[in-house]
């Protein structure tokens, strides 16, 4: 007769921390969601949906504070090796981008409801297009940290200077309609704002993505070559 084995307690650890991962991908994708919602908001002059954008804010800020406290709990009860305070450390690192994330979205949106008060500067074409690339970036990023892929993570961190590029270009050209149309400098200041907006989630995707490699490889990148020549690019 077999006797049956009891499971390790550190099966129930695992459980916990998958917990700590989804609460984050969960604030990830409602991040992304509301970014993509200020955009639509913006480009369809729509107040309603903005004002539901602005709204929403309070969903995200709670769950960072949900997911340092999951954090903070495990640290203290179980008292987790190495490669768990990694992954605890840098899900509420991650959480923190998340929630500027949310924060970029509601400027956003308060931004769109003052130009959908008047008619479009321009045909919307670059601000969309660095979402686009922005949100890209931070789905890859989040999609780094269920399956630690560093190469997917390098990646990500190099394509945060195109989306530089296109805001300097929006800044240009922006800039010359001020200077040529003088009745264009508060729409045109409202969308500067905006792009720079979209560049500081491309920022804050990229944060993940160096946190992800640390997790992986316990190694900083942050202030690294690879990081320095990716950003002496954008130039």
């Amino acid at each position: 007769m077999t006797t049956a084995v009891t499971p390790p307690m550190k099966r129930f650890f695992d459980v916990e921390l998958e917990s700590f991962r989804s609460h984050l991908m969960l604030m990830g994708e409602k991040s992304i969601e509301q970014v993509r919602l200020a955009l639509k908001a913006l480009v369809d002059s729509d107040v309603s949906l903005a004002d539901q954008v602005i709204a929403a804010d309070d969903e995200i800020d709670k769950l960072e504070m949900s997911i340092d406290e999951e954090a903070i709990r495990y640290m203290n009860l179980r008292a987790p090796i190495a490669t768990e305070l990694r992954v605890l450390i840098v899900g509420m690192k991650a959480s923190h981008d998340l929630e500027r994330v949310g924060d970029e979205a509601t400027s956003i949106a308060k931004r769109a409801v003052k130009l959908a008060a008047e008619p479009p500067l321009k045909p919307y074409v670059d601000i969309p297009r660095m979402t686009g690339m922005a949100l890209e970036m931070l789905r890859e990023a989040l999609e780094c940290f269920i399956h630690a892929d560093t190469e997917k993570a390098m990646a990500v961190v190099r394509r945060d200077s195109e989306v530089d590029m296109i805001n300097k270009q929006l800044y240009r050209e922006l800039t010359s309609f001020m200077v040529e149309k003088p009745n264009t400098i508060s729409r045109a200041l409202e969308l500067m704002f905006i792009s720079k907006s979209i560049e500081r989630i491309a920022d804050h995707a990229k944060n993940i993505a160096e946190e992800m490699i640390f997790l992986a490889h316990a190694r900083d990148i942050r202030h690294s070559s690879e990081v320095k020549n990716s950003s002496a690019n954008a130039g």
